[in-house]
């Protein structure tokens, strides 16, 4: 299956200095999956599901917004990728807010609310004290 046969939603490569598109650094994003493929020869891609993401971060950091660019961070729930970061993109704000849609179709699919994902174990309680018996 080639790159011609999955129907990405939006494209964009990771971006320099001035906001140039000079890396091997790409992102993909379907309906369903959020792809990140890096290197020139040697290839690696991951992706991630996009209803496993439980939150989202928009990094404007002034270099980067002189250039019309933005970083986004995810946290997902994910055991190889728990952190991932869409580096410096063009339109960060629009690719955000597409982001946003797209997860949350996923989860309105899969029924999934974002109480689904939080761990079962609590150290603490709603008064902020810590509960660790000894």
């Amino acid at each position: 299956m080639g790159k011609k046969d999955i129907d990405y939603v939006w494209t964009d490569k990771k971006r320099t200095l001035f906001g140039l598109p000079i890396t091997f650094t790409r992102y993909f994003l379907t309906n369903t999956k959020f792809i990140t493929s890096i290197g020139f020869l040697n290839i690696e891609e991951d992706e991630l599901e996009l209803y496993k993401v439980t939150d989202k971060k928009l990094q404007l950091p002034f270099f980067q917004r002189i250039f019309g660019c933005g970083t986004i961070v995810l946290y997902v729930k994910d055991t190889d990728t728990p952190v991932k970061i869409i580096q410096s993109v063009k339109q960060p704000r629009k690719v955000s807010a597409m982001l946003d849609e797209k997860i949350n179709a996923e989860r309105n699919k899969y029924k999934i609310q974002g109480r689904d994902m939080m761990g079962a174990f609590n150290t603490h309680d709603c008064d902020g004290d810590f509960d660790i018996d000894e």
